[in-house]
């Protein structure tokens, strides 16, 4: 009769169940997670640990955040390597998964199309001629390459690049009739879309209309399950970016840049409105960096704007990629170098960029989102900032509000009166806007954008003096009701006589 032990916990480090399951686990607590810095175990990763004791055959699966994960060789041959090592261990069977993609917000708050998206990852320049759309393809296809579900969206509206550097077949959007969903082109595995593909070349249009074809391409679009979205934006910080960014919570951002001083100063205005706008920034690449000559490495555009960014933003990560003929011709031909040369030195330097992309982003996972909610029973906004917990008056964030409609932007001068605001008022609705702030519509039908930063800097509710106040309301209105009810029934006595 042989003698199995089954673990199926995703917290394996809480079982206690068995010897032997605590000495699997004991083992496999050796490898350490270098981008967590924690063990496996504690991660979370270990999944339906099973141990045969009579045949000494041990099963189990490893579930990474991600099917990109750069190290998951490794992970795979380091946790057959320590198990196996047990005096009574005779085989060993790992399984490596993932975990599926989990949406990058709340149900009620995505947009339909991009529900079973993971992670939106931004690259940008905020400067035309950098690179920036031939970083934003070979990204792609280079996370596609590491085993995650990717998509890409050229949101260049004046002038679409990914139509010349791939070639889907067919060529075109597609519309669901049922749904009205567009349906993307693949090429190579990669889900691609752009407004090149709408058969109407690039646009010419106002900036609004602009904003509007490039939230609809970005939003009505069935991407269907992926692990990462990478949108190319157009170049510079105006309307287009922020309406990106108000669209959907962006993961991240890659910076693009060249190694000229000219070129640093464009993309310190990118970094800082990815800041404001809280999307991490997590790897800056300089491209057009060097190129070599018989060993002998040549900057025919000088040095230091990479460096700078990292030194002066503290960004994590800084990828150089040399000047290299094949990387535009490959772009040119409609088949991007990663895919036409997926062993050559440029691939490597952007697995390196992939890797990097993936590491950072796994760990920015850790990090709780921020959140506002109303609590009808306390009468206040709870606030989760950042890991912490707070409560805001609503009035009191009403009365705080910072746009235009409410303050003069060139005086300063406060346009709507406090006292016009009730010290009761609600909100009807609150929605998250990007990663950055949340929409509240009021009773009264106002509608305000508040940044999270506005909301700590607000004065807080003291939970005991805000129970006692709701108390007191609550005792106020149930005298309000008691004299009302007393009124009706003394005019009822009054009438009978």
């Amino acid at each position: 009769m042989k003698a199995f032990l089954n673990c199926s916990h995703g917290d394996a480090g809480r079982v206690h169940a068995t010897s032997k399951e605590a000495e699997v686990l004991q083992a496999l607590s050796q490898i350490i997670d270098p981008d967590f810095g924690m063990d496996i175990v504690q991660c979370g990763f270990v999944k339906d640990l099973n141990i045969d004791q009579q045949d000494g055959h041990v099963k189990f699966r490893l579930e990474l955040t991600t099917p990109a994960c750069p190290i998951k060789d490794e992970f795979e041959r380091k946790a057959h390597s320590v198990v196996t090592a047990l005096s009574w261990v005779q085989q060993v069977d790992v399984k490596m998964d993932a975990v599926p993609p989990r949406p990058i917000q709340s149900e009620q708050d995505r947009p339909q199309g991009l529900r079973n998206v993971a992670h939106v990852i931004a690259v940008s320049s905020c400067k035309g001629g950098v690179g920036k759309s031939t970083t934003a393809v070979n990204l792609a296809y280079t996370l596609a390459q590491m085993g995650a579900r990717v998509g890409i969206l050229d949101a260049d509206i004046y002038g679409p690049s990914l139509p010349t550097m791939v070639k889907p077949d067919p060529p075109v959007l597609q519309m669901d009739p049922e749904t009205r969903a567009i349906m993307p082109p693949q090429f190579e595995g990669v889900k691609v879309v752009s407004f090149g593909f709408a058969g109407q070349g690039s646009a010419i249009m106002r900036g609004p209309m602009v904003s509007g074809v490039v939230t609809q391409l970005l939003t009505t679009t069935d991407w269907g399950e992926l692990d990462y979205l990478v949108v190319d934006f157009p170049p510079g910080t105006g309307d287009i970016q922020l309406t990106l960014c108000q669209s959907v919570a962006f993961s991240a951002a890659v910076i693009v840049t060249t190694p000229q001083k000219l070129a640093f100063i464009d993309v310190a205005k990118g970094i800082r409105m990815f800041a404001r706008l809280a999307v991490p920034c997590v790897a800056v690449v300089e491209n057009m960096s060097y190129f070599e000559v018989n060993g002998v490495r040549h900057l025919p555009f000088g040095a230091g704007s990479g460096d700078r960014i990292v030194r002066d933003f503290g960004l994590p990560n800084l990828i150089r990629f040399p000047i290299v003929a094949d990387l535009s011709a490959a772009g040119d031909g409609g088949r991007p170098l990663v895919v036409a040369d997926p062993m050559g030195a440029v691939a490597q330097q952007f697995m390196t960029l992939g890797a990097a992309v993936v590491q950072e982003v796994a760990k920015l996972k850790l990090n709780p989102r921020n959140s506002v909610r109303y609590d009808a029973e306390r009468h206040a906004l709870v606030v989760d900032l950042e890991g912490r917990n707070f409560l805001l008056d609503p009035a009191h964030v009403r009365r705080n509000d910072t746009s235009a409609a409410s303050i003069n932007e060139w005086t300063g001068e406060k346009l709507n009166r406090s006292d016009n605001i009730s010290d009761d008022i609600q909100p009807d609705t609150i929605a998250p806007l990007g990663n950055y702030a949340v929409q509240i519509l009021w009773q009264d039908g106002f509608n305000q954008v508040a940044p999270f930063d506005l909301l700590d800097s607000l004065e807080q509710l003291d939970l005991d003096m805000r129970q006692i106040r709701c108390d007191a309301l609550t005792l106020a209105v149930q005298e309000e009701a008691s004299s009302a009810a007393q009124k009706i029934l003394s005019m009822a006595g009054s009438s009978k006589q």
